[in-house]
């Protein structure tokens, strides 16, 4: 897939805009000292009027790197920073770069005013790539990172029609590996508390659990879901509003094992034993599955070789443009302990 927009104005264009050489203007872009202010600003004006996207690619080819790459997280709510998925990616990124002699850099995007920060910042050369973490389907910066020519990967995607290169984990498969566990030891009023709808992730994983009960024959409704925001509060809320709708439930799917760490807390105060009358089961295999009481039966993500995966992708496309995106789907595994 073609990176640049037909039609998108050239370095040359820009320069004749501005009225001034091409080394001038890829001096402004670059940062560069010996340039008069008023020739910066007459060229950064060229290149905002003829919304110019610098080609960083040819940057790298030319051994102007930054032997940096930006970590950027696209959630708005502070408090995800604190669960176990991002602190377990983190790791693994700064374990897989850390033979590679360059600095993981942290940079928070909430807002379309940080967005276009940080579109500058990248444009200028300050890091080689980017990674993206929690991106919700209407986020439009991958698109402009992949217009800008720097080399991005995302962990996860926002859609099925993802095109921007991507590391991923086989979420449906794993969901429904999941409920096929739970159909097999003849639980049949299976509910599932799903991750926040507009992620492309939480539709994996409720599709995974749809398609489970579809196969064993058994209707879906709307009423035994409920959404979540991956944080154990908001798992023990929606364990109550799924108790509240559905006193007969025998089994849940949660779509994080913190989600399902807040649901057992929600079905120990309502008097349910687990697993005895409610089976539990979380996703993802963190360390806190097995500080549960009792421990979490829980589908496994290999973070470690998602974050390692990520760093290749994006090493590769630092080194050698391709006309095809890189996508990288691996599987899940379904680990049975107490919970179910």
């Amino acid at each position: 897939m073609a990176r640049r927009r037909p039609g998108a104005p050239t370095l040359e264009e820009v320069a004749a805009h501005a009225g001034v050489g091409r080394g001038t203007v890829s001096r402004v872009i670059n940062n560069a000292a010996g340039v008069k202010e008023s020739t910066r600003r007459a060229v950064q004006r060229a290149i905002e009027e003829l919304e110019y996207v610098p080609n960083l690619a040819a940057r790298s080819l030319a051994g102007q790197r930054a032997d940096a790459v930006a970590l950027v997280l696209t959630e708005p709510d502070w408090r995800q920073f604190a669960e176990p998925f991002f602190s377990e990616i983190v790791r693994s990124l700064g374990d897989a770069l850390a033979d590679t002699g360059m600095q993981l850099m942290l940079t928070l995007v909430r807002s379309e005013t940080e967005r276009q920060r940080f579109l500058e910042y990248a444009r200028g050369g300050r890091v080689d790539g980017a990674l993206l973490m929690s991106v919700h389907a209407d986020d439009r910066l991958p698109d402009m990172l992949a217009e800008a020519r720097l080399p991005t990967v995302l962990l996860g995607r926002r859609s099925g029609d993802e095109y921007v290169s991507y590391v991923d984990a086989d979420n449906v498969g794993g969901a429904r590996n999941a409920v096929s566990h739970l159909l097999k030891q003849g639980r049949t009023a299976i509910a599932t508390i799903t991750g926040p709808l507009d992620m492309y992730v939480a539709q994996c994983r409720l599709r995974g659990y749809q398609e489970a009960l579809a196969l064993a024959g058994l209707k879906t409704s709307r009423s035994w879901v409920a959404e979540s925001d991956f944080s154990e509060e908001s798992g023990r809320r929606a364990m109550v509003e799924l108790l509240e709708r559905h006193p007969e439930i025998d089994a849940v799917l949660a779509a994080s094992d913190t989600t399902a760490a807040g649901a057992l807390g929600a079905l120990r105060a309502a008097g349910r034993r687990v697993p005895e009358d409610v089976a539990v089961i979380g996703f993802d295999d963190f360390p806190l599955a097995q500080r549960t009481e009792p421990r979490l039966t829980t589908v496994r993500q290999p973070l470690e070789q998602m974050g390692r995966a990520m760093i290749r992708l994006l090493l590769e496309e630092m080194e050698e443009e391709s006309v095809a995106w890189r996508h990288v789907i691996l599987r899940t595994e379904l680990v049975v302990r107490e919970s179910s």
